[in-house]
């Protein structure tokens, strides 16, 4: 079914992504573990905050698990409404806390129809898991979830499992959530079940998506979120995880990078870099009528201004475009002394 689908998704591709754009589209697809404290909010209010453009949107039921969402005809709605650049995929904690055969029975069937409308639809999309954590006392009806610690390992384990099965990246809360966890004990992040996140986590989750899908530091985002020492804390244990680990997350691949900088000799510099599939071909057009082809270009403009660099992506799901604008300051001149000199006096002098 899914060969079958990609088929068509490349005969389609020709037509998709036509447009160039400087926002990402991102879709969350979960339960209340993504709805609790609107924490796509959050994270898109963390992204505008540290000066990034995107689109979210939110499409979730409480409680739901992949079979639950994969009979849900308004999920399919959303995924066809907008070409999104991420999909986040969230099941329900407890489905990922066991074992593989049951992973493969009861979670695999579903999630691959989810999958196949994704790939259909939007062919270039990244999808992306949301590895969830552990209930604060663990689960006490199952001996094998009933702490904290074996539920979070068993849910890891789960969706790096299910990561293997699609290869696809993993977007690491959960384990975030347990380095907070042992590293500041007296901080809670779970609401009065011991399941549900409060501000806190939640606040641990956009930033853990910030890193991972930005591949750099939430820290000094502007929060009214939470406590700003506390939201200095998570970012800072978010950031560090993430970045540590892209590549056993797989968060090194699909992504884009355009940096800009004034070197100290005065040049304006930019760094160009992509990596997507190995058959991709990366066409860069600089926004100055000049253009380059490649993975990573280092390229210097000749003078100060703001440039539109846009990016063309093809492979086999089809083409993907991508833009930022990038400002060079024109150096400041020295500012004239005004200061006007004493005039010499011509009086006389008496003696």
């Amino acid at each position: 079914m899914r060969l079958f689908v990609l088929f068509f998704s490349l005969i389609l591709s020709f037509s998709l992504f036509s447009a160039t754009k400087d926002s990402l589209n991102i879709l969350f697809i979960g339960n209340s573990y993504t709805h609790m404290n609107s924490m796509p909010k959050i994270f898109d209010k963390l992204c505008k905050s540290k000066g990034k453009t995107v689109h979210v949107e939110m499409n979730t039921k409480s409680g739901a698990s992949f079979q639950v969402h994969a009979a849900r005809e308004d999920l399919f709605v959303t995924i066809r409404s907008r070409k999104w650049d991420y999909v986040i995929l969230q099941g329900f904690s407890r489905e990922f806390s066991l074992n593989f055969d049951d992973i493969d029975k009861e979670t695999i069937p579903y999630l691959s129809k989810i999958i196949d409308s994704i790939d259909y639809h939007n062919p270039c999309s990244t999808k992306l898991f949301y590895l969830t954590w552990g209930y604060k006392d663990g689960y006490k009806e199952n001996s094998l979830n009933d702490t904290y610690d074996k539920m979070a390992v068993n849910i890891i384990n789960g969706y790096k499992y299910i990561s293997s099965c699609f290869d696809y990246a993993i977007v690491p809360v959960g384990q975030v959530w347990k380095n907070f966890r042992s590293k500041y004990p007296d901080i809670n992040l779970y609401d009065q079940d011991n399941a549900h996140p409060n501000k806190n986590g939640s606040y641990l989750s956009a930033c853990t998506f910030y890193s991972s899908i930005f591949r750099e530091s939430s820290e000094g985002a502007i929060t009214s979120t939470i406590d700003y020492k506390i939201a200095s804390k998570i970012q800072k244990t978010a950031s560090e995880f993430v970045l540590a680990n892209l590549n056993d997350l797989q968060l090194d691949r699909n992504f884009y990078e355009i940096n800009s900088e004034v070197t100290k000799s005065g040049k304006y510099k930019v760094t160009l870099k992509a990596v997507y599939s190995n058959s991709a071909k990366y066409t860069w057009d600089l926004g100055n009528g000049d253009k380059k082809e490649g993975k990573e270009i280092v390229y210097y403009y000749k003078k100060p201004g703001k440039y539109k660099v846009s990016l063309v992506v093809d492979d086999y799901c089809g083409t993907r475009n991508f833009m930022k604008t990038i400002r060079f300051e024109a150096p400041k001149k020295p500012s004239k002394n005004t200061t006007s000199k004493p005039k010499k006096s011509t009086s006389k002098r008496k003696y």
